[in-house]
């Protein structure tokens, strides 16, 4: 649960651990995780466990300038990116939309995450969705490893964040 204010802990340089028990804590939970890069080989669902489980590149967005301005001297690494460990328990099913398995290569760009009655929808840039059938929402994240620079700070059209129709069965 997400008992501690957040953004004091994710500011710091401590990694991101938190639990989401409910939906407002995956709201606070998916600003956080907003423009997360997913490679499709990075992904997994464990029927017999109950777990959906994936390993993002999170976007530091409480390391990178408010403004987002670029240093002046152009040269300067403003931002930073961090692997991400993200598990779902409780999951009955998993449907896809947008996007093939086999393509395992492809990295997708996280938007959102969206829980609703029985189920959490992950929405992705380009119309993706992966959609858990779950029980409860019960959801842990923490940061893995040292956060590394980049200069590319995510930007994308506000429509693209509504979720698309999961319509395909999957063993992600």
């Amino acid at each position: 649960m997400v008992s501690r204010d957040v953004s004091l802990l994710a500011a710091s340089d401590r990694p991101f651990r938190v639990r989401a028990e409910d939906a407002d804590d995956l709201s606070v939970v998916a600003a956080y995780l907003q423009d997360a890069l997913l490679p499709v080989s990075e992904m997994t669902y464990e029927p017999n466990d109950g777990r959906f489980v994936m390993v993002v590149q999170r976007f530091r967005w409480e390391t990178a300038p408010e403004d987002g301005t670029v240093p002046a001297d152009g040269d300067t690494l403003y931002a930073e990116r961090v692997h991400c460990g993200i598990r779902f328990d409780g999951v009955s099913r998993v449907q896809t939309h947008g996007f093939e398995r086999s393509k395992r290569d492809r990295i997708l760009n996280l938007l959102t995450v969206h829980p609703s009655d029985g189920q959490i929808d992950l929405a992705f840039a380009d119309n993706v969705t992966i959609r858990l059938a779950v029980d409860r929402i019960l959801c842990h994240i923490e940061d893995l490893g040292e956060p590394w620079p980049t200069v590319f700070t995510p930007s994308h059209p506000q429509e693209d964040a509504k979720p698309a129709p999961a319509d395909e069965a999957s063993g992600a």
